[in-house]
Parts: structure tokens; C-alpha cells; sequence
């Protein structure tokens, strides 16, 4: 195959890419999200330098979708951050894919991202990137966490290393405090 018949296929995907990202706003506008066609565009350029960044090809289309539609009613996403949001997120997702050595399915991936990115990291991207993905990349390596059957989910507890305060506590003395 030369490099135009590779730049076609990859043209054609990115505007496949391009359409499915654009029929989104189907689901997110419920969110109170949408994503314009210039907004699309700057979201698979990113997507397209990320590959690039970490050295992989993708044949296929709908990651990126599939990323908005799971992050889409995270209540740590609105309008002012999404896209900068979705482009990290698709930029850490490829990364952790090389760091877990593509031992995990997308799905298992995603899972786990999307459960830390609302119930550990509380939107902060950089904890995502930083602590609990790379835990997560370091164990997977190692084969030493069963994330198999769990599909990514409910399994960072096995990996935090961190005190956490718990919520249903927090806020069942929050009640006694102020209406009792």
C-alpha cells in the first residue's frame, strides 16, 4: 500500500469520524453539550496528532464518539470545558492503551476512566492521567489486579493508596449539623 492509498483510507475515516461526532449532539444536547462541525474538526485533529504522539493507527472509526457519549453527562463536564475535555480524554485513553499494552478491550478502558473521572478524580484530568491510570497501567503490566471480569469497574480501591473519606458519613453528619 503507498502513502496515497493511505492518506484515502485515513480521509475516509476521519470523515466518517466527522459525520458520527456531528449525530452525537443527538445524545448531548440533553446534557445541555453540543459539538459544532468546526469544534468535530478540532476534536479528530487532536485525536489525529495523539496517534501520532503515541504511534498508533486506527483503521477503524467511532472511539471518539463512543468517548463523548460516555463522558457526555459526567456532572464535571459543561459546556465551557468540553471540548478541551473530550480531547484529553482521547489523548489519555491512547496513552494508557500503550501503558496497559493493549491488554485491556476499550470497554474495560473506558469503564475504568470514566468511574475514576467522576468518583475518585472528581474531573480532574491530571489525577486521572497521573495517579489512578497509571496504578491501574502499572498493575494490569504486572498481572497483578483481575480487571477481566470486573470490565474496568470497581476496582481502584485495590490500587488506591490514598485515605478516602466516606461520602454517605460525610453527608449523614452534614444532615444532623443543619436540619436537626
Amino acid at each position: 500500500m503507498n502513502i496515497g492509498n493511505m492518506d484515502l483510507i485515513l480521509y475516509n475515516i476521519s470523515k466518517k469520524e466527522l459525520d458520527l461526532i456531528e449525530k452525537s449532539n443527538v445524545n448531548i444536547n440533553r446534557f445541555g453539550l453540543s459539538i459544532t462541525r468546526k469544534e468535530a474538526k478540532e476534536i479528530i485533529i487532536s485525536k489525529n496528532e495523539t496517534l501520532k504522539k503515541y504511534k498508533r493507527i486506527e483503521f477503524s472509526y467511532g472511539l471518539t464518539e463512543k468517548i463523548i457519549y460516555i463522558f457526555s453527562d459526567s456532572e464535571y463536564i459543561d459546556r465551557n470545558n468540553y471540548i478541551d475535555t473530550i480531547k484529553d480524554l482521547v489523548d489519555i485513553f491512547y496513552n494508557f492503551k500503550n501503558e496497559t499494552e493493549d491488554k485491556l478491550t476499550d470497554d474495560e478502558l473506558l469503564n475504568f476512566m470514566r468511574e475514576q473521572f467522576d468518583d475518585v478524580c472528581y474531573g480532574d484530568l491530571g489525577y486521572l492521567r497521573d495517579t489512578c491510570l497509571e496504578r491501574f497501567s502499572k498493575a494490569v503490566r504486572d498481572e497483578s489486579l483481575d480487571y477481566i471480569y470486573s470490565q474496568g469497574k470497581n476496582i481502584y480501591e485495590n490500587l488506591s493508596e490514598e485515605q478516602r473519606w466516606d461520602k454517605d458519613l460525610y453527608q449523614s453528619v452534614i444532615k444532623e449539623l443543619f436540619w436537626e
